[in-house]
C-alpha cells in the first residue's frame, strides 16, 4: 500500500491537473494536428509514422549538434538546461542532462553510423570529468557535481536547489554507467577508470534503505559525506521560515544498478560492489514496488512529489533482465501505475492520453510520454500482449507535435529543456522502433538493437559492416533498402515480410551484404 506520504500527494492530483497547454482542438505545439481518414492522430510530418520519427530525430540532433556557443567559447547545451533564441537563460546545466545525451546518443550512433555523434559524445564526457568533480580532499572525491551555480563559471561545483559543494548521487551513477557504454565505443581507459571510481563510492557509502530513506540520500555534501538540505535562497525555498528540508529519498537508482551489472561484466566485480548491488536492487523491489512511493528525480523541484521517471526506468530495468522471474508482472505493475496517476486526459479529443511528469508537476511531457510508450512496447515485445500498442503509437505521434521544422524541441506550454527534449528523448524513439520494428522506416537500413555497444558501423548501398565491443551479441536490424544475402561474422535470420533481420553474431566485426538478384 502507498505510504501515507504518497497518499497525499495523490490526493492532489485531481486539483493540480492543468488543461492542456499550446493545444487549441486544430493545433498542437508547433504544428496544425494531422489526422489519418480514420481520424486518429498522426505525426505531423507525414502519417507514415517510421518516415516522421526518423525525421525528428535527424532534426533534433542537428540542432543540438549546430547550437551556438557561449560567450566562454563552451557548448551552450553544456552550461544551460534551458535553450532561447538570441539570450543565455539564467539557469545552468539540467542535474542528468549530460547522462541522458549519452544514452541517446549511443543509440542514434547506431542508428545512424554518424562519427559526430560519438566526438559529441566524448565532448560532453571530457568537459564534466575535466570541469565537474569534487575535490580530491572531500568525502565524495572526485565525485561529479550536477550543477554549475554561475553557469559560465566554466565549472560545474554544487547543487540548483542545495547550493554550492552538493551533489546528487543518483545522477553520478547515471553518469558512470553511460562512461562505461563511451569507454566501451572508444576503449579509452579514462572513461571505465572514472566509471569504477564512480561505483566505488557508491558501494563504500551504501546503506540499508527504508521507507524514509533510499540507500543513498537524494542530495549529499561532498566535502562531509552528510545528506544535505535545501538552502533558503536557493530556487522556491525561500521563505525562511520553514526548517530544512533534507533530501533522503529518491528511487532513481536503476543507473546505478547498470554501472553495478556493467562493470561486473567487464571483470570489474569487488565484494563490496557486489553488495551495493544486492542492496539496492533488493531496496527498490521492497520499498517502492510495495508503497509506489517513487519519489523525486528534478532537481528544481522542492517539493514532496512522485515522478514517472523513477517508475518508468524501474520497469524498464526488470524487462531488460528477464532472468528475473517477477520481473515482467512487477513492470507491469509498476506501469499500470503509471498510468492511473499520470494519465494526462486533456487530450481525449485527438484520441491520445500523454504522460504527466510528476505529481508536483501536472503537465504532460514530450520526452515522459514517449518513455512510458516506449517501455510499453519493450512489455509488449517481451509477453506477446501487444492489446496497448495502440495507444502508445498515438503517444509518441502526440510527442512529435513538440519538434518544430528547427529542431528546437519544447515542453508543451514550457521552455526548451535540453533534457525533455534531447537526451530524455531521443531515445525512447529508438527503444520503441527496436521493440516494433514497423515504426521504423520502411526504405531505409537501420540497426536498431545490439546486446553489444555498437564501436562503429557504416551503411553502404550494397553492404552494412559494424564493428562491436563483445564478440559474440545478437542484433536487430530493419532492412528497408535491400534484402540481405550472405553474412559474415554470424548467422542470419531474416523476415522479408517484416524486413527485420536478427544477427547471431560471432565475431566483433559483422558484414552484411546485399542479395544479388
Amino acid at each position: 500500500m502507498p505510504t501515507a506520504k504518497a497518499l497525499a500527494v495523490l490526493s492532489l492530483i485531481a486539483l493540480t491537473a492543468q488543461a492542456p497547454k499550446d493545444f487549441t482542438g486544430s493545433h498542437l505545439g508547433y504544428h496544425d494536428v494531422r489526422r489519418d481518414k480514420a481520424g486518429r492522430l498522426v505525426p505531423w510530418f507525414d502519417e507514415d509514422e517510421g518516415v516522421s520519427y526518423d525525421h525528428v530525430l535527424r532534426l533534433t540532433w542537428r540542432f543540438w549538434h549546430e547550437m551556438r556557443r557561449c560567450e566562454n567559447g563552451v557548448p551552450y547545451y553544456l552550461q544551460h538546461q534551458v535553450w532561447k533564441p538570441g539570450e543565455d537563460d539564467p539557469r545552468g546545466l539540467g542535474g542528468d542532462q549530460i547522462p541522458m545525451a549519452l544514452s541517446s546518443w549511443n543509440l542514434l550512433h547506431a542508428y545512424t553510423g554518424d562519427e559526430a555523434i560519438v566526438a559529441d559524445m566524448r565532448l560532453m564526457a571530457d568537459y564534466w570529468l575535466a570541469h565537474g568533480l569534487a575535490p580530491s580532499t572531500s568525502a565524495w572525491a572526485l565525485m561529479p557535481f550536477p550543477y554549475n551555480l554561475q553557469p559560465h563559471s566554466g565549472r560545474y561545483d554544487g547543487d540548483m536547489r542545495a547550493g554550492p559543494g552538493v551533489l546528487q548521487p543518483d545522477k553520478a551513477g547515471s553518469f558512470g554507467a553511460e562512461l562505461l557504454t563511451l569507454y566501451q565505443i572508444t576503449k579509452d581507459r579514462r572513461y571505465i577508470d572514472a566509471a569504477t571510481h564512480i561505483a566505488e563510492k557508491l558501494a563504500s557509502t551504501v546503506r540499508e534503505g527504508d521507507e524514509r530513506r533510499s540507500p543513498w540520500p537524494f542530495r549529499v555534501d561532498a566535502a562531509t559525506g552528510a545528506t544535505a538540505t535545501l538552502r533558503p535562497g536557493f530556487g522556491r525555498y525561500d521563505d525562511g521560515r520553514s526548517p530544512p528540508l533534507a533530501t533522503e529519498y529518491t528511487t532513481n537508482w536503476t543507473g546505478t544498478l547498470r554501472l553495478f551489472d556493467g562493470l561486473a561484466a567487464l571483470g570489474v566485480r569487488t565484494d563490496q560492489i557486489a553488495r551495493a548491488r544486492a542492496l539496492t536492487r533488493n531496496w527498490l523491489l521492497q520499498v517502492p514496488l510495495v508503497t509506489n512511493d517513487w519519489g523525486p528525480f528534478f532537481e528544481d523541484i522542492v517539493e514532496t512529489s512522485n515522478t514517472a521517471i523513477n517508475a518508468d526506468t524501474m520497469a524498464q530495468y526488470l524487462l531488460d533482465h528477464p532472468e528475473t522471474p517477477s520481473g515482467a508482472p512487477d513492470a507491469r505493475r509498476i506501469l499500470d501505475w503509471v498510468e492511473r496517476t499520470f494519465a494526462n486526459q486533456n487530450y481525449g479529443v485527438l484520441g491520445v492520453v500523454p504522460i504527466n511528469e510528476q505529481t508536483a508537476y501536472q503537465q504532460p511531457g514530450n520526452s515522459h510520454t514517449a518513455r512510458h510508450a516506449s517501455v510499453e512496447l519493450l512489455y509488449a515485445e517481451r509477453t506477446g500482449d501487444w492489446s496497448r500498442k495502440e495507444m502508445q503509437v498515438r503517444r509518441l505521434n502526440w510527442a512529435t507535435y513538440t519538434v518544430d521544422a528547427d529542431g528546437k524541441n519544447k515542453y508543451p506550454g514550457d521552455d526548451i529543456w535540453l533534457t525533455d527534449g534531447y537526451g530524455d528523448y531521443v531515445r525512447h524513439y529508438l527503444r520503441a522502433m527496436a521493440s516494433s520494428p514497423d515504426l521504423a522506416p520502411d526504405g531505409q537500413n537501420h540497426l536498431l538493437r545490439s546486446s553489444s555497444v555498437i564501436q562503429a558501423i557504416e551503411y553502404g548501398a550494397d553492404r552494412i559492416v559494424y564493428s562491436k565491443f563483445d564478440r559474440e551479441s545478437t542484433e536487430r536490424l530493419k532492412l528497408g533498402a535491400w534484402a540481405p544475402g550472405t553474412v559474415t561474422g554470424g548467422t542470419l535470420r531474416w523476415s522479408a515480410d517484416t524486413h527485420v533481420a536478427e544477427i547471431d553474431a560471432r565475431s566483433a566485426r559483422v558484414t552484411i551484404e546485399r542479395a544479388t538478384r
